[in-house]
């Protein structure tokens, strides 16, 4: 398992479940995370953002007063460099699409075990997401058959004029990314090493003002990069 030697992330739990919200203190801090802050809905959550400046926030969808998606979008509105991960009980909850289209870094089902729970919270911290290619394409599947809850977007969305700014070889490893490949999956694939599929990644995230992986994953689709299915 990989050592982390930066400083450990700083976490904001929201969920109004108090077990809920214990339990994965206790799991965090015991591997030396950082939980700076616990919320019982969305407002307390965003609330507990603006004052304690997190780098990671665990966000339950559904919470009363505020949902876990209208907080995520006040959260990365005004804390853009905050990672947001979803936390949900069933793997295709509807809004875990717009989740990810409001700039959460992925998602995470509540009975995840406490080593995946703990390496999610240092992974988005690092710039990646939590996508696994077949939630990512079950998602995007609900998405684009316009599933209830799914997102608006438009039907048959034109590509997107900031892509004009990428090489060929960018665009081959955005496409590739809006698939679900991982680094390690991209350098096999293009023949690359992971270092110099980095570097591509790197450069489209600054290239298209690009969070993270989620929203490169978002992008793809939402621009026609690349299809469902496809």
């Amino acid at each position: 398992m990989t050592t982390h030697s930066d400083p450990a992330p700083r976490v904001v739990i929201a969920d109004d479940q108090e077990l809920v919200r214990t339990g994965f203190r206790l799991i965090l801090t015991a591997r030396g995370i950082d939980v700076v802050g616990e919320a019982g809905d969305g407002a307390e959550a965003v609330a507990a953002v603006r004052r304690l400046r997190p780098d990671v926030v665990l966000m339950d969808i559904r919470m009363p007063a505020m949902d876990g998606l209208e907080a995520a979008r006040r959260i990365l509105a005004q804390s853009p460099d905050c990672r947001v991960i979803m936390l949900t009980t069933f793997d295709l909850d509807h809004y875990v699409y717009a989740a990810l289209a409001a700039g959460a870094s992925g998602f995470l089902l509540k009975d995840v075990t406490p080593a995946h729970l703990a390496a999610a919270v240092h992974l988005v911290n690092t710039g990646d997401a939590l996508l696994a290619p077949s939630i990512t394409r079950r998602l995007v599947e609900r998405f684009s058959s316009g599933a209830p809850g799914a997102g608006t977007p438009a039907a048959t969305p034109a590509v997107h004029r900031d892509l004009a700014v990428l090489t060929p070889r960018e665009r081959e490893v955005l496409t590739l990314m809006g698939r679900g490949l991982s680094n390690a999956e991209l350098a096999r694939e293009l023949t690359l090493s992971e270092a110099t599929v980095k570097t591509h990644v790197a450069r489209i995230f600054a290239k298209l003002t690009l969070r993270d992986r989620a929203q490169a994953v978002v992008l793809a689709y939402e621009t026609g990069l690349v299809a469902p299915g496809g």
